[in-house]
C-alpha cells in the first residue's frame, strides 16, 4: 500500500484518525473504491465519486443504517463516516464462499424482509447505480412495481435507445397485467440492488476472527425500500450467486414464500434488466422484452 495524499487528507477530516497507506480496490462498477489503514490498525473502505449526484452517498448511508435494524438480518459493514463526497467503511476481508455461509445468508435475508417497512416504497428518492430511483409510496404491490419501477426505467431506456417500439409494446402490456400476476404481501424491508456482486463473503477485520477464518455473508451498495421480498430473489438469480440452491432452501425454512414464486422470479427480473439497459444498452431491452412476454 501506498499513500494517497489527497484521499487520505479527506479521511483524515472525517475519522479524526491519520491514514498511514492507500490502496485502490478494484471491482466497483460506479464509485472509486479505496482500502485505507489507519494508525489505530482500523482497516477500512473509503468509496468516492467524481461529482456525485446530490444525496448519493446519503442514500447510500441510510439504507446501510436500516438494514442493520433488523434484528438476525444481515450483515453490514459499519459505517465510520459519510459526507455528500464519499462514505468509509470497515473493511471486510474477503474469504471462501461455503454451504454454510450461504445458508446464514438465506436466513439472515429472511430475517431483513420481515423486519417489514412502513409502505410500498419510501419517504426520499434513491439510488440505483447512478440512475435515480423513484420511491413515493403507493398502496400496493403491484402499482409501486408499475408506476416506481418498469416504467420510469422502460421510458428511461427508450430515450436512450436502448429498446425498441415492439420491446415497449411488449413491456406495457406486461404492465396492464401486474395486478392479475403478482399477490399481495405485506411490504418487506429490501436491500433493492441485491445482485451478485453486491453480497461479500468474508469476515470483520475488527471483530477478532483469526486468519482463515470461515467467512461470512454480508451486503454493501443498497438501493433500499418498502417491497415484495421476491425482488430481491430474484435478483440473486439474475446474475447468479454461489451456492443460490442452498441460500433460498434455508430462507424458506425460515420464511416460507407464497405459492407459485418460482413462477414470478422472471417477473421481478424485468425492472433490473431494464436498469442495465439504461445504463449499458446492449441486449438488456430485448431481454427484459422477451422475460415480459412470457407472462402475456
Amino acid at each position: 500500500m501506498t499513500r494517497q495524499p489527497a484521499l487520505a487528507r479527506r479521511a483524515e477530516e472525517l475519522l479524526g484518525s491519520a491514514v498511514v497507506a492507500t490502496a485502490p480496490v478494484a471491482g466497483g462498477d460506479v464509485a472509486r473504491a479505496t482500502k485505507l489503514r489507519l494508525s489505530d490498525g482500523t482497516t477500512a473502505l473509503m468509496k468516492t465519486l467524481s461529482q456525485a449526484p446530490a444525496g448519493f452517498f446519503e442514500a447510500e448511508a441510510r439504507g446501510l443504517g436500516w438494514l442493520a435494524e433488523a434484528e438476525g438480518g444481515v450483515q453490514v459493514p459499519a459505517l465510520l463516516a459519510s459526507a455528500p463526497d464519499c462514505v468509509i467503511l470497515r473493511w471486510i476481508e474477503p474469504g471462501r464462499v461455503t454451504a454454510d455461509a450461504a445458508a446464514d445468508l438465506g436466513r439472515a435475508l429472511a430475517h431483513t424482509h420481515a423486519a417489514g417497512a412502513p409502505s410500498y416504497g419510501a419517504q426520499r428518492d434513491g439510488f440505483i447505480a447512478r440512475l435515480p430511483l423513484p420511491q413515493r409510496p403507493t398502496d400496493t404491490w403491484a402499482e409501486f412495481y408499475a408506476v416506481r419501477r418498469v416504467l420510469p426505467f422502460l421510458k428511461l431506456a427508450r430515450d436512450r435507445g436502448a429498446v425498441t417500439d415492439s420491446h415497449v409494446a411488449t413491456v406495457e402490456r406486461l404492465v396492464g397485467r401486474l395486478t392479475a400476476l403478482l399477490p399481495e404481501e405485506p411490504p418487506a424491508r429490501l436491500h433493492g440492488d441485491l445482485w451478485n456482486g453486491n453480497v461479500l463473503w468474508g469476515t470483520d477485520t475488527t471483530s477478532g476472527a483469526a486468519p482463515g477464518a470461515p467467512a461470512s455473508p454480508w451486503v454493501v451498495d443498497p438501493a433500499t425500500y418498502g417491497g415484495h421480498r421476491e425482488v430481491d430473489l430474484a435478483m440473486l438469480a439474475l446474475f447468479g450467486l454461489p451456492h443460490l440452491p442452498v441460500v433460498l432452501a434455508a430462507y424458506q425454512e425460515t420464511h416460507p414464500l407464497a405459492e407459485g414464486w418460482e413462477d414470478r422470479v422472471a417477473l421481478h427480473q424485468v425492472f433490473p434488466l431494464l436498469v442495465h439497459a439504461c445504463l449499458m444498452g446492449g441486449g438488456y431491452g430485448a431481454r427484459a422484452a422477451h422475460v415480459a412476454s412470457r407472462y402475456l
